[in-house]
């Protein structure tokens, strides 16, 4: 991961420190085995051919489990021109309106993001879907063919109204 930092935004770096952005992703599986056993293994991912492999620091499954993936200071690989200052959260599922339509898993992922938000104070406005990516200030990649990559994940509009559920919840 510092070997990648260093080539997408000039830090030889592996730790998370001071994260200003949280990232909802759905896992386009059906179930966590089919999540875990993409970030699990060590080889470069499917698109880019570039190690390290993607991964998240949270998956949130069907009934409202979470599971932790990677610890809180360690850098994740999940979002191009955001991992140095995001954390990632998977939620297992096709699509964001599936995820947003199940209240169990909605509970647990709102609950999450309000906890990490409390945690670091992470402005509502920086809780995004990976499809918002690419309209964060945060948002830099030194490498150009990644400057303007982002993924339909979670897009504005479902996010609208998940942040507005999310701000009903206070620290």
């Amino acid at each position: 991961m510092a070997a990648y930092s260093l080539r997408h935004y000039g830090e030889d770096t592996y730790v998370l420190s001071d994260p200003k952005v949280i990232v909802e992703h759905y896992t386009e599986t059906a179930d966590a085995l089919g999540a875990f056993n993409t970030f699990a293994p060590d080889v470069p991912d499917s698109e880019f051919h570039e190690l390290p492999n993607t991964c998240a620091h949270f998956l949130i499954e069907p009934d409202g489990r979470i599971d932790q993936l990677v610890a809180l200071q360690l850098r994740c690989r999940h979002t191009t021109g955001l991992n140095w200052t995001a954390i990632g959260i998977e939620n297992v599922g096709l699509s964001d309106r599936a995820i947003l339509a199940n209240p169990v898993q909605l509970a647990a992922s709102l609950r999450l993001t309000r906890w990490l938000r409390c945690r670091y104070p992470i402005a509502l406005r920086n809780v995004i879907g990976h499809n918002e990516s690419l309209s964060s200030p945060y948002h830099h990649d030194r490498v150009p063919a990644f400057q303007h990559q982002t993924h339909s994940d979670f897009n504005h509009a479902d996010m609208n109204r998940y942040r507005a559920q999310l701000a009903r919840l206070s620290c």
